[in-house]
């Protein structure tokens, strides 16, 4: 089985500022299938969807800060439904938010409304982790467990970036098998380690293992991999992109 590829727009955040029709066209051009989303670049959701559909590229999903939502929730969901996002997802929650934060409690009762509103338009909400959410907790777990045994699964999915669960000491292949099904986007990210630093890379290039990873994402029930470089260090973004998606595809 070979799923759908997209691409995390952050990734070339430069070129879709400049001309957001012009870096779609060209991440089209390489291959990819659709999108995710990471900020709307100043136009409105038609905009949005207009450029995608003329480049032949699906938008499958967006990352939005849980403060968006709690700002104008109805706005919010309606926006991503207009551009025709299936998924949503939380990119992060800061200290205060996380598992033994101040606002802990909060942020879980308003994930719950949250998703019912995307649940009734349509939209399926999802965490994307880093690796701070595998400290562990005094039961000597990782806090990403417990959030996501705390939270439904029918009201929260898992985004799981598999750089950052590699980074933060987990193995990515066995947190893909525990969350089958729980998982409908995957993001496939690459790193080495430099002088102590975490360094990202195209994927391919790392410690993050391609081919083993790629074939257990199809395995667990996913339904999109998405491709994400935060950095580029060595190459450009584009560059890097198209290089991540050959390799996707390759051990697909």
């Amino acid at each position: 089985m070979k799923l759908p590829v997209a691409a995390q727009v952050y990734s070339v955040r430069e070129a879709a500022a400049e001309d957001f029709g012009a870096a779609m066209q060209r991440l089209a051009d390489m291959g990819y299938d659709g999108v995710e989303l990471a900020g709307l670049y100043g136009k409105s959701a038609a905009e949005i969807r207009a450029c995608l559909e003329s480049a032949g590229l699906q938008a499958i999903s967006a990352h939005v800060p849980v403060e968006e939502f709690e700002n104008d929730l109805e706005k919010t969901v309606q926006t991503y439904k207009e551009i025709g996002c299936k998924y949503v997802a939380i990119p992060y929650l800061n200290k205060d938010r996380w598992y033994g934060g101040s606002q802990y409690q909060n942020t879980l009762d308003n994930i719950d409304k949250i998703s019912e509103k995307c649940r009734e338009a349509g939209m399926e909400l999802l965490y994307h982790n880093h690796n701070f959410e595998f400290e562990k907790t005094d039961e000597g777990t990782y806090q990403l467990d417990d959030f996501y045994g705390t939270v439904p699964a029918e009201k929260l999915k898992t985004e799981l970036d598999l750089c950052w669960v590699k980074v933060g000491g987990a193995d990515p292949v066995t947190y893909l098998h525990k969350y089958s099904g729980r998982c409908p986007i995957v993001h496939v990210k690459d790193f080495i380690r430099k002088d102590g630093e975490v360094v990202l890379v195209a994927v391919g290039d790392g410690e993050v293992g391609a081919k083993a990873v790629v074939p257990a994402a199809v395995e667990s029930g996913a339904q999109w991999l998405v491709v994400e470089q935060d950095t580029h260090t060595f190459g450009s973004p584009m560059e890097n992109m198209e290089k991540s998606l050959k390799c996707v595809k390759a051990n697909m």
